[in-house]
């Protein structure tokens, strides 16, 4: 990806918290993040995410190597006015109400209140949070205050979001909804950066993934890239044959048979072979899955032993973890 084209640009960064025996949390991260992107951050925790993301915001410093953000050093101010920013487990005002807090965190990004007041409504409509914006926000669950706190990090337009954990604590109507925003914040152009412990959101959402362990990252790539066939392909067949071990023999391997049809490992040139057995059985192919690894099957293939509790975590960035 030319560097020209990049939002966000890393080469070597590291940093170690603690004098003497140091944790280091990121040891020699490079990557480049393209405009109007959905990119995905995954790793066990203590991988370095939350870090990472800290000191992009310019929230940690004493690093070494390179973070630049639109061309200019992380935590420059003038960057920072185009970056929108949900933390994970934020804590928003408890004495504002919804709607106050949308209205002082883009007045904070330097937008004029009219402007603001004009764009209130329609991202409370837009995260669903239209009944409750004049509600204290120390009254919402955790979902309604991830909610608001999506909207705070979206309203003032940004060109580039930071989402951390960002469907935490949120319905599976709620997701959706964020699947739809972010989608839509993509096709306009904003590069929206995504780290999330919900592997199957990260596969539905994000253009490009990469994976962190200790600091490091592993691999780097499309959820295609990341996911590749495993070779088995899924059957649904109408009806399904008494016979259909004589009548498959020969072909595949590791065949599993279903009340609706049956799973078989094929090479390439064995797929029309079986398509044309069934054919000639008179049995109607309903449908014909080639199955793919899953991204938390790939996951944890490239993490190994390392994971925890939580598939993909992402905590602190200024203790023992990040």
């Amino acid at each position: 990806m030319p560097g020209s084209d990049s939002l966000i640009s890393v080469r070597a960064l590291a940093k170690t918290f603690g004098r003497r025996k140091g944790f280091r949390a990121l040891d020699g991260v490079s990557l480049e993040v393209g405009r109007g992107s959905i990119f995905g951050l995954l790793g066990p925790n203590g991988a370095g995410k939350t870090t990472l993301i800290k000191i992009l915001m310019g929230l940690v410093p004493g690093f070494e190597g390179e973070a630049r953000v639109f061309g200019r050093p992380a935590g420059d101010p003038a960057a920072r006015t185009r970056i929108g920013f949900l933390p994970e487990a934020h804590r928003l005002p408890g004495y504002l109400s919804g709607r106050q807090v949308l209205r002082l965190f883009a007045m904070l990004s330097g937008k004029e209140r009219a402007w603001v007041e004009q764009r209130i409504p329609a991202w409370l409509a837009r995260v669903g949070m239209e009944s409750d914006a004049d509600r204290k926000v120390r009254e919402y669950s955790k979902g309604m205050s991830q909610r608001i706190g999506l909207a705070q990090a979206l309203i003032h337009e940004p060109e580039l979001v930071f989402l951390d954990e960002p469907t935490d604590g949120v319905d599976p109507v709620g997701r959706a909804a964020v699947r739809a925003i972010v989608a839509d914040l993509s096709a306009r152009g904003t590069t929206v950066f995504i780290n999330s412990h919900l592997l199957m959101e990260v596969e539905r959402m994000c253009d490009r993934v990469v994976v962190m362990d200790r600091g490091k990252i592993l691999r780097e790539g499309t959820v295609a890239e990341l996911t590749p066939r495993t070779g088995r392909f899924a059957f649904e067949l109408e009806p399904v044959p008494p016979d259909l071990e004589r009548l498959l023999a020969g072909l595949g391997r590791e065949l599993e048979c279903n009340q609706r049809g049956f799973e078989l490992a094929l090479a390439a040139a064995e797929l029309d072979q079986v398509v044309d057995r069934l054919r000639a059985a008179r049995v109607s192919i309903r449908s014909l899955q080639p199955g793919k690894l899953s991204l938390e099957d790939a996951f944890i293939d490239m993490v190994g032993g390392n994971v925890g509790g939580n598939v993909v975590g992402g905590n602190t960035a200024g203790g023992g973890r990040a």
